[in-house]
């Protein structure tokens, strides 16, 4: 279950309930969830979050879902790569790139759209259209 106490535009900062809305009414502008932290933060722990499963759902207290019907193709755990050279080729002691190739469809974007169907499956959206470079 997540923490969800409303969606709020990123613009002009308009608030409104959690619901099946992507837009500010006022200003048309994209709206981010907004989490209850303090009891994310008094309830959620490091070790809870490591006891999860290998995939993007081990982060499911955090994301904003509320049933349990979840698409799972086993999108993320992805390994973290330390990239010694490019680092110091760069100047950074510490460099890490994350392998995406190994997502389902070889792309990021297999996390947001396993919660995006996910979130669609629990308003009970039949169907779902998603306009992408060809990779999804």
């Amino acid at each position: 279950m997540s923490h969800v106490i409303g969606l709020k535009c990123r613009e002009c900062g308009t608030e409104y309930p959690a619901g099946i809305q992507n837009t500010c009414y006022e200003c048309f502008g994209p709206l981010e969830v907004n989490y209850d932290w303090d009891y994310i933060s008094d309830h959620i722990s490091k070790e809870k979050i490591a006891a999860g499963p290998k995939s993007i759902w081990r982060y499911a207290d955090m994301l904003p879902l509320e049933s349990e019907k979840r698409v799972d193709l086993g999108a993320g755990f992805n390994k973290l790569h330390h990239a010694q050279r490019l680092g110091a080729a760069l100047g950074l002691d510490e460099l890490y790139i994350l392998d995406e190739s190994v997502n389902p469809t070889n792309s990021f974007k297999d996390r947001v759209t396993s919660v995006a169907i996910s979130k669609a499956l629990e308003f009970d959206i039949k169907a779902v259209g998603c306009a992408s470079t060809g990779n999804l």
